[in-house]
């Protein structure tokens, strides 16, 4: 994980007037995060007395956790404990999660594996060392606990008044009892913050106002995806024979954590009901009870925490709550930061949705981003622009975010999706698949078939699973991938993204803003990349050239959009036509025979060659075809309007009835990307990594002239030869037949953590689990371990592609 040390200066550009609106724990950390890097004309505005004004950092319990599913997460939790601790504003207690289920202790393990994915100290306990970290605790009720020793207690208020004093002394100033009453902008700009005491000029302004973001984007005409909701937390009296620094203790089986107040014990609670809070409706500090962000406790809410408290930790029943109250803290829909510059109102930065437990590590991406453009860690999970058009509507953050409360504590496997609002979206040929008993999956608000119960009768033997990775998997997808590689299937790839590009000079902006020669003759496609000034891999496109200046470009995410908006001149045009569209991939080695009689344009490999595209008709309704296949076999992506798609749905069905053809899902799709060493934009690789790193240096044309990022893969010439590289996305096999690993499991060579799984599945036609990882560059057929709940699975480097290296079977 990239860091910066703590408190160094570094080199910034001309420094600029920014205004930070909200001096709790994110504001004073970006103040004193810039400042450092030399931009010392900032101004902190805050509605409420400093240094504790009445948000959510002034009641905040402090509990910094480390170990996260997410990297970029850990690495900010990480950063922040690094930092309060120079600054004398952490206790590094530690942290102990307590399991009183199998199924906790399960992913107390994998969690254990998280931890050493990341770089963060953790250990699988057993009863008896619980006890003595916690003495308190039932033995009878503990079948285990993870230990991080590095995990403890942030003194939020002063680590927000360190860090306001730092800032100060180098320039900063910060205003209490400012409220803000407006942005103004002019020529989508923003010019200067309006408060209830005078206006303040300002480039750029960063909302850093925790539950009121959504105010202050109201403010400034832009979406802010949270919502407020109190959360419970109470002290005891008194406990008897209290030991003195014990660690942070999570009781996750029924919602709970407990911190220690000396000789009382701080307990919250997420087992309520979920109790969102209307941002514009919060009084001000002057009119609150206590503070804005404390609000009345409810002792209904937390009377059954109260009682699986004492059942965990007997000497309470001895005590009583004597003090609580239900604090204020914001949630997103996909429980991440809201991170990033505001395109449609320029210079506008949201740094939102964020805990004290990251809060110095958010604050330092920020300031990077501000200060050099980009940061130093991938934040593609938190950025502003991530959220699909579908995502954003107060109905939806609101039922999201309430859920994601509802599950903070939950064991979530990494499949496993939200089930309401469901479904959002889908495909034209939703119905045809609910007829075929697909089981859905969603990503992006889109309802994806993972398998189809239709095709149970071509499975062949009995495959078996642990029941972790048998979650959302079936042996169906198996024989759809079996069927893929012998016959010919169907798969909806419609939720992927679609931008059409065009205008006078598209493509010499397309050609500036990615890595490969796109100067090719129209019918052309092209795979290429969108990378960052820094040369890392923002994201990975298929750009199909269907006239002079007109291309469609195949994406990832919303921010590849975003991205592409920001750069593009006057005379470009770029649209998302995704939702008026769908494709369907048709692909296996009888997919000519079941496309080429319904069309009358030649689909030969002499007429029709692999990445090329053309525009045609598919019986009675007009495609774009592009040669692509992402699973290895011979085939075609046809696109066409959404109105038009159960048409060709249908036609295409029907016509491959004597072929034997099927639908096929998700499952088999990733299993067959892998055989073939496709890479997956967002797990395999991000803006931390190179294209050579990646394993994607074929998509660089360095003589092409210049794009973004070319110079700073010219400057690191060593990673220009892949033999070079100190640190490779690598395949590899597992070494039993039977074992799976799903993803993010660390990766042991001689015995050591030495990376981490980056997406892994079963190939189902080599016979063996897949799973790719970025480690220190090694030769093929080297011995590591992937751990995997605490086991050691015997893996090997392999060559890739696994399938078909020569390519025959695509191009035929």
């Amino acid at each position: 994980m990239a860091r910066t040390p703590v408190g160094a200066s570094v080199a910034a550009p001309v420094p600029t007037p920014v205004v930070i609106v909200g001096a709790g724990i994110v504001g004073c950390s970006l103040a004193d995060e810039l400042t450092a890097r030399g931009w010392t004309d900032v101004t902190v505005l805050e509605q409420g007395p400093l240094p504790a004004p009445g948000g959510s950092t002034s009641h905040a319990p402090g509990l910094v956790f480390q170990t996260n599913p997410s990297r970029t997460m850990t690495s900010f939790a990480a950063y922040t404990v690094e930092k309060f601790t120079a600054l004398g504003a952490f206790d590094a207690v530690g942290g102990l999660e307590v399991a009183t289920t199998r199924a906790r202790l399960a992913d107390l393990h994998r969690k254990a594996g998280l931890a050493a994915s990341w770089g963060v100290r953790a250990e699988v306990l057993n009863p008896g060392r619980c006890m003595e970290l916690w003495p308190l605790l039932d033995e009878a009720k503990i079948l285990g606990g993870l230990h991080t020793p590095d995990d403890g207690l942030a003194r939020a208020v002063d680590a927000a008044r360190v860090q306001m004093e730092r800032a100060e002394a180098r320039g900063a100033r910060f205003l209490d009892r400012h409220t803000v009453t407006g942005i103004e902008r002019d020529a989508g700009r923003v010019t200067a913050v309006v408060t209830d005491r005078g206006s303040f000029p300002a480039e750029r302004v960063v909302s850093a106002a925790g539950f009121w973001g959504p105010v202050i984007g109201a403010m400034a005409g832009v979406d802010v995806p949270l919502l407020p909701l109190a959360h419970q937390y109470a002290r005891t009296g008194a406990v008897r024979q209290l030991p003195d620094a014990l660690p942070i203790l999570r009781h996750q089986d029924c919602d709970l954590y407990f911190r220690q107040h000396g000789d009382r014990i701080g307990i919250g609670s997420y087992a309520h009901r979920p109790m969102p809070v209307d941002p514009f409706t919060v009084p001000a500090y002057e009119d609150a009870p206590v503070m804005p962000s404390s609000l009345a406790f409810t002792p209904g809410d937390f009377a059954p925490s109260w009682d699986d408290a004492t059942e965990l930790l007997p000497a309470l029943a001895r005590s009583e709550i004597t003090e609580g109250f239900n604090g204020v803290f914001s949630f997103t829909p996909d429980g991440m930061p809201v991170l990033g510059e505001s395109r449609e109102l320029r210079g506008f930065w949201l740094a939102e949705a964020v805990w004290v437990t990251h809060s110095a590590g958010v604050a330092k991406a920020v300031a990077e981003w501000m200060t050099d453009g980009r940061p130093a860690t991938d934040i593609h999970e938190c950025d502003i622009a991530r959220f699909e058009e579908a995502q954003r509507s107060p109905a939806y953050v609101a039922e999201r975010s309430a859920r994601n409360f509802v599950e903070v504590y939950d064991v979530i496997h990494p499949l496993q999706p939200l089930e309401q609002p469901r479904p959002l979206r889908t495909s034209p040929f939703y119905g045809r698949q609910q007829q075929l008993g697909a089981y859905f999956l969603e990503g992006g608000g889109w309802e994806r078939p993972h398998w189809y119960e239709a095709n149970s009768s071509l499975m062949e033997g009995a495959l078996t699973r642990d029941d972790w990775s048998a979650r959302y998997w079936s042996p169906i997808a198996a024989a759809e991938a079996k069927a893929t590689r012998e016959k010919v299937a169907l798969y909806d790839m419609t939720p992927l993204r679609r931008l059409e590009v065009t205008g006078t000079g598209a493509l010499d902006f397309l050609q500036r803003m990615t890595t490969n020669q796109l100067a090719k003759p129209v019918g052309s496609v092209t795979y290429t990349l969108l990378l960052d000034e820094s040369g890392g891999v923002r994201s990975d496109l298929t750009v199909a050239r269907l006239g002079d200046e007109r291309f469609q470009v195949g994406a990832n995410s919303p921010a590849d959009l975003d991205w592409l908006l920001r750069h593009a001149p006057a005379a470009v045009q770029i649209r998302d036509i995704t939702s008026g569209t769908c494709c369907i991939g048709v692909w296996g080695p009888l997919a000519r025979e079941l496309v080429q009689p319904l069309t009358r344009d030649d689909f030969s490999h002499r007429a029709f060659g692999y990445f090329k595209a053309r525009q045609t008709c598919i019986g009675h309704v007009p495609v774009t075809a592009l040669r692509l296949s992402y699973v290895g076999e011979l085939g075609w992506e046809l696109y066409t309007t959404a109105d038009l798609g159960l048409r060709l749905w249908d036609t295409l069905w029907a016509a491959g009835q004597p072929l034997g053809v099927i639908a096929a899902g998700r499952s088999a799709f990733n299993s067959l990307r892998l055989e073939k060493g496709y890479r997956a934009w967002g797990q395999d690789m991000t803006a931390e990594d190179s294209p050579y790193e990646a394993g994607l240096g074929f998509a660089v044309r360095l003589d092409k002239g210049d794009f973004t990022g070319r110079d700073a893969l010219e400057a690191g010439r060593d990673g220009l030869d892949p033999e070079r590289t100190h640190r490779r996305l690598t395949c590899l096999t597992l070494d039993d037949p039977a074992a799976v690993v799903l993803g993010k499991e660390p990766v042991h060579v001689d015995g050591v953590p030495a990376g981490y799984v980056t997406s892994a599945g079963y190939g189902y036609t080599i016979g063996r689990c897949i799973a790719y990882a970025w480690l220190p560059t090694l030769p093929s057929g080297s011995a590591v371990h992937v751990e995997y709940f605490g086991e050691k699975v015997a893996a090997t480097v392999a060559e890739e592609p696994l399938f078909d290296p020569g390519m025959t079977r695509i191009r035929k």
